[in-house]
């Protein structure tokens, strides 16, 4: 599975505003929620309760909050850039710049943990966190994931 199966550029945010974690969550959803047609607030809540049990700030400035929700159909993926940083409560305690937010259906374990791995995977490549990073708007960003989709 590639990772633009199910990333809409709609759901790629370039600039994100918040500066906390549940405003980050909730800004990461906002796009997410129209897209699968989910309540904004059932998917905050899931998240949120998987935070609390533990951080999903990976460390090295990024963030893979993740959940899942019974009512949701199809697998959707959200991409947020933070060029400030964030304190997403990171195991490193470093500020977080690249959040891919997923959420999944609920009996969907495999698909989960595999889109999973592969977003990992694909941010320890140290030139195409840089690139994710230095990209100028969403389109840039979309782009330079395609070619990062296409090499795996």
């Amino acid at each position: 599975m590639k990772i633009l199966d199910v990333l809409y550029k709609e759901a790629i945010l370039d600039d994100l505003k918040s500066h906390d974690k549940k405003s980050v969550l909730d800004e990461l959803v906002a796009p997410v929620a129209l897209i699968a047609g989910i309540n904004h607030e059932n998917i905050l809540r899931v998240l949120m309760e998987r935070e609390r049990l533990g951080s999903t700030g990976i460390g090295d400035g990024i963030g893979i909050p993740h959940g899942k929700l019974k009512d949701l159909e199809s697998l959707v993926l959200g991409f947020g850039l933070s060029r400030k940083g964030i304190d997403f409560e990171s195991m490193d305690g470093r500020p977080t710049h690249i959040f891919f937010l997923l959420i999944t259906p609920e009996n969907s374990t495999g698909l989960h943990l595999k889109l999973l791995a592969r977003i990992s995977r694909i941010l320890k490549n140290e030139p195409f966190k840089e690139r994710l990073l230095n990209a100028a708007d969403r389109d840039d960003i979309f782009s330079i994931i395609q070619e990062e989709d296409e090499e795996f």
